[in-house]
């Protein structure tokens, strides 16, 4: 099979779909790959190393999107992008289609496959290819958000862990999965005061049993968000709805009650974000205040520690990329029932249930177009 991988466009993106030494993999199974020049040249891949596993060096993202019959990439393909692609080919890429339907229609205008990261599941139960970048962001949600804190980034002037005789930061993070569980783990060894907020009290108990006396576990309700964020410096939005609108857990409202200079950092803003006030923002501009209250919303928050993420990304990519080359795509969603999931469009159809109810888009199962 002809696999390419184009360089990313998105503001501030740095991350590359294939790293050398998953080029290797495909080039050893016997498939071709392009790449377009400089992909990965920001994170010190060079082109001589793709060469050196065995791809090609394309000119422009034209030629890979004409020539390949699988498009690897990181985000969500930009508009332009879309228009390149067309029936007969697979995109294989982060989507988060439900909170961007003009994407969500060009792909569908396309007639391509698209398979999304983010919906593909595990026997675990898990979202194995969403997991390695909640884990980046859950880590960096903290850090940021200790720098959203400081007087020169508009924040209250708090250091996260206080210092002798001095309280700490109240962190409050929203969600115990992956990117909570991560931020926790961030903000404990920070030493900050930390309080998880869940809905499942399985997850709560082993929070709980984790972390000991470090954090603190509350069962989710409105009421209790509501009363909580008063006296929080630094909430973490870290919800998620697989491959559905994240819920909207704190209104405009609720920020009236806040401390002025607190901060609200959205890891959830790929799927429209989990704050009322959220809308996204860019590694170059990320922050801006709402009634006093400082916010941090990029999009695509790993793209910033690009060569971290790029390779915690391909060790879980890797492995499907080369089963969907060897056995064509169609055949690999067969075969795999994890990998089906993550189909959210197919010859000019939603195919995901979530990504169609959040869109108000017609669909098909995924098991038709197989």
């Amino acid at each position: 099979m002809r696999v390419g991988c184009p360089k990313e466009i998105k503001t501030r993106e740095y991350r590359v779909g294939l790293t050398p030494d998953s080029v290797l993999e495909l080039t050893r199974a016997g498939h071709e790959v392009m790449i377009e020049t400089n992909a990965g040249s920001a994170i010190d891949f060079s082109d001589h190393e793709y060469r050196a596993a065995g791809a090609s060096i394309v000119d422009t993202p034209e030629e890979i999107f004409e020539k390949a019959e699988l498009i690897v990439k990181v985000k969500e393909p930009q508009l332009n992008e879309c228009a390149m692609l067309s029936e007969g080919q697979t995109l294989f890429t982060y989507l988060h289609l439900a909170a961007d339907k003009p994407q969500a229609e060009a792909l569908v205008e396309s007639g391509c496959m698209a398979i999304a990261y983010e919906t593909v599941t595990s026997d675990q139960g898990g979202l194995p290819l969403l997991k390695p970048m909640s884990e980046v962001a859950g880590r960096m949600s903290i850090q940021v958000g200790a720098n959203a804190l400081q007087m020169a980034s508009g924040g209250r002037g708090v250091l996260l862990g206080g210092v002798p005789g001095v309280s700490a930061a109240n962190v409050m993070i929203l969600g115990g999965g992956v990117s909570g569980f991560h931020a926790a783990q961030m903000a404990v060894g920070m030493h900050a005061d930390v309080t998880i907020f869940d809905r499942s009290l399985n997850r709560l108990e082993e929070l709980d049993n984790h972390f000991g006396n470090r954090v603190q576990t509350v069962y989710s309700t409105t009421g209790a968000i509501a009363e909580a964020v008063k006296d929080a410096d630094l909430v973490i939005g870290a919800v998620l709805v697989p491959g559905g609108s994240a819920p909207k857990l704190i209104t405009r409202d609720m920020l009236s009650t806040m401390k002025k200079g607190a901060v609200l950092v959205d890891i959830a803003i790929d799927q429209g974000g989990c704050f009322e006030t959220s809308k996204a923002t860019t590694h170059d501009n990320p922050t801006y205040e709402v009634d006093g209250i400082v916010h941090y919303c990029v999009a695509n928050m790993p793209g910033a520690v690009a060569r971290t993420s790029t390779f915690a990304l391909n060790n879980r990519t890797i492995p499907h990329v080369v089963n969907i080359a060897n056995m064509g795509p169609k055949k690999a969603m067969k075969a795999d029932r994890h990998l089906r999931n993550g189909l959210n469009v197919a010859d000019g159809w939603i195919t995901h249930e979530a990504v169609a109810e959040a869109l108000g888009m017609k669909m098909k199962e995924a098991e038709s177009f197989l």
